[in-house]
């Protein structure tokens, strides 16, 4: 028998409730990233296009996301599971392209998210000039 205590915190939650975390990634070169945790989001209902859109909103409301304003911020990636095996690349997973949400028609759910899951929010057209020089650093 599985008492509460033993079960993973990201089965806790219902997926009509869950909690996500959104790493905002204003800059790859310079690792300016910025987390913004998404509560009770409805992972059965709630498409990639209005994920987006609820993101852009906090953006533009909260006073601790002024200077990330100024980037067209346009693709969603999967970055790890709740309990799941991490990136070495510390600002965005760049191992599976297979990540990328792709279609702002699909359920989060339909995307392989659940509870506690993280994503990358950030430009696409930045993603892919930074993947041809992953580990060229400019804050040094």
């Amino acid at each position: 028998m599985t008492s509460l205590t033993d079960a993973l915190t990201n089965t806790l939650n219902p997926t009509t409730s869950s909690t996500l975390t959104i790493r905002v990634i204003k800059n790859f070169e310079y690792r300016t990233v910025k987390n913004l945790v998404l509560q009770h989001v409805n992972l059965e209902s709630t498409t990639v296009g209005e994920l987006k859109n609820i993101i852009r909103q906090k953006i533009n409301t909260i006073s601790g996301f002024k200077p990330f304003r100024n980037v067209n911020y346009d693709t969603l990636k999967l970055y790890t599971k709740a309990h799941g095996a991490k990136t070495q690349n510390l600002i965005i997973n760049i191992e599976h392209e297979e990540w990328i949400f792709g279609n702002d028609e699909d359920t989060l759910i339909s995307c392989g998210l659940e509870n506690e899951s993280e994503v990358s929010f950030f430009n696409r057209e930045a993603y892919e000039a930074y993947k041809q020089h992953p580990d060229v650093i400019k804050w040094d």
